[in-house]
């Protein structure tokens, strides 16, 4: 199973971008998908979850501006984000649970760049 992260780039302050992570393979199902951030010298930080049946949780920096959801046909997680600060700049990765030959195990996206300056 091979997670990949697109939607990333520049954007001014107080704009918007929409990130997608589409899970590609056979044979497996998901259950929790996140999106994780890591800024430039930091750790990396829990932006959003979404369970199968669509349950979400934020992080309460973003919580108002940012949106998960997920298409469970497409195997496809997003994030839209909504009046983005600087602050917001990070790479920004994705993550799901994923059911495989009767196993769970953790699987992460590449990173996508988000810059948001004017």
């Amino acid at each position: 199973v091979q997670l990949q992260a697109s939607g990333g780039g520049l954007v001014q302050p107080g704009g918007s971008l929409r990130l997608s992570c589409a899970a590609s393979g056979s044979g497996f199902s998901i259950a929790a998908m996140r999106w994780y951030r890591q800024a430039p010298g930091k750790q990396r930080d829990l932006v959003a979850t979404v369970t199968s049946y669509g349950s979400t949780n934020y992080a309460d920096s973003v919580k108002g501006r940012f949106t998960i959801s997920r298409d469970n046909a497409k195997n496809t997680v997003y994030l839209q984000m909504n009046s983005l600060e600087p602050e917001d700049t990070a790479v920004y990765y994705c993550n799901a649970d994923v059911l495989i030959s009767g196993r769970w195990g953790l699987y992460r996206g590449q990173g996508t760049l988000v810059t948001v300056s004017s």
